[in-house]
């Protein structure tokens, strides 16, 4: 326990030592490190312990005595987040909760379950299956569905089903000073007393920790298709994205990779039959009559705005493969430059304004003489780039930023968000204010201040300590 020593003052060791959790707790400096950062270029920070919590009763006795002490508390799942949320930037105790990964009930009747926050997205669907049921919300990366909570995560599938916000029904959470909460319900209305539910969910570990959460589930689709529609131009590309969300087409997902991004795929999951242009992969969920519907009415569409190409298949190995190279998108851009580091940005616009946000990045990009590839889950008016830094530019790292600043104001004056689906963390905090303005973010610190009076919670991440 020595080395924990460095940063824990001994009445805390003392009080870790009579908690038992034996080697759930570890100040190991290789896990220290893994616990550090998540995928973001945040400067990396120790925690001084790490604790893996394996029961809510773990995460109560550890915030019990992290309040008591007043012990900073860095929730931490998969470690998979771009903003810097998981950096527990005043070290204390990194609260791992990546080993609580039991799904506790299931209610096929009334489509909901009930999991631990340690569950990934694929391993609850490859549970479900034999049930005819699935949970949607599709970040494209291997992470928690808890830290999707904290981080009001979305994805792919959103355009139709939502994002996560709209599929939980309720939380188990434990507070800063260890008492626990329920929230929500099985029922799909309530009108009584404040939505606590919607408060914890996009709180980023700032409030509580979240032990268990209900989610709403839905049937798999009797029938799906893939369709990938590829352009001469980014115009014309935005243009029918626009037109099918217009007409009302429940596309289940509409994906949109620039020039850039498509060369990248292409090279990183072997795709020879695409062209480095402009491209949409769209996805279409229903009967096989609707199905085939609806991906003749794009079809039609795309063909209107001049689309170069258009071809879509029904077998299930022809659709992994390309949501498996539309998932890679990110890891096939840093592929482009060999040792480079990404920021992603995570600009969301109304619809309407799409075109204009998209096309003006790409001046921006160009602008910066940057290399930029940009994807975006453009159904519901969000988009990325991935802005890589190249390792052999001293000055990229600081270009690549002010980049990003470029391309959030942009989207926030055609009333967009900074952050979509990522979140704030460290990284988009600059912009809450210019968002929401001071008296909300003075709201917001208020909600923080009553249910986390000692700051134990996360510190750092949202605002500014």
């Amino acid at each position: 326990m020595n080395e924990m020593s460095i940063g824990l003052p001994d009445v805390v060791l003392q009080g870790f030592d009579a908690l038992g959790l034996g080697d759930r707790l570890t100040v190991n400096a290789a896990i220290r490190e893994q616990h550090s950062h998540g995928e973001d270029t945040t400067t990396p920070v120790m925690p001084d312990a790490v604790v893996f919590a394996e029961t809510t009763d773990d995460v109560v006795r550890t915030l019990t005595l992290c309040h008591q002490h007043g012990i900073a508390v860095t929730p931490f799942g998969a470690g998979t987040s771009l903003e810097g949320h998981v950096t527990p930037v005043r070290r204390g105790v990194s609260l791992d909760v990546s080993k609580m990964a039991a799904i506790l009930e299931v209610n096929a009747e009334d489509m909901d379950c009930v999991i631990e926050p340690g569950v990934t997205r694929q391993q609850l669907n490859e549970y479900l299956r034999d049930q005819g049921l699935f949970f949607p919300v599709d970040p494209g990366s291997h992470c928690t569905i808890g830290g999707m909570c904290a981080t009001r995560a979305s994805g792919t599938n959103a355009v139709r089903y939502g994002t996560i916000r709209e599929n939980v029904l309720g939380l188990e959470v434990v507070l800063a000073d260890g008492r626990v909460i329920q929230t929500g319900g099985r029922t799909r209305k309530a009108a009584n007393g404040y939505d606590l539910t919607r408060l914890f969910i996009g709180s980023e570990g700032t409030l509580g920790v979240i032990t268990r959460i209900r989610l709403r589930l839905h049937g798999i689709p009797e029938a799906q298709s893939a369709a990938v529609c590829q352009f001469e131009s980014l115009a014309a590309c935005v243009e029918t994205v626009i037109a099918v969300m217009q007409v009302g087409i429940p596309v289940a997902r509409i994906e949109l990779l620039d020039e850039v991004q498509m060369g990248a795929c292409i090279a990183f999951s072997k795709l020879p039959d695409m062209q480095p242009i402009p491209t949409l992969f769209l996805e279409f969920d229903g009967t096989p009559a609707s199905v085939r519907e609806q991906a003749e009415q794009v079809e039609a569409i795309a063909r209107d705005f001049g689309a170069a190409s258009f071809a879509w298949a029904t077998d299930a190995e022809a659709r992994n493969r390309l949501w498996k190279a539309r998932h890679d998108a990110y890891w096939a851009g840093i592929a482009m430059v060999p040792g480079s580091r990404g920021i992603a940005t995570d600009v969301c616009v109304p619809i309407s304004r799409l075109a204009e946000a998209l096309l003006g990045a790409k001046e921006d990009i160009a602008a910066s003489g940057l290399l930029a590839p940009m994807v975006g889950h453009v159904g519901d008016g969000n988009f990325h780039t991935v802005i890589l830094v190249p390792p052999d530019q001293p000055d990229a790292l600081e270009r690549a930023w002010a980049l990003d600043k470029k391309i959030v104001a942009r989207g926030l004056a055609l009333g967009g968000t900074c952050s979509g689906e990522h979140g704030i963390g460290l990284g988009k905090r600059e912009f809450l204010e210019t968002e929401h303005g001071a008296e909300a973010l003075a709201v917001m610190r208020s909600l923080k201040t009553a249910l986390d009076p000692k700051g134990i919670m996360n510190p750092g991440k949202i605002f500014r300590n």
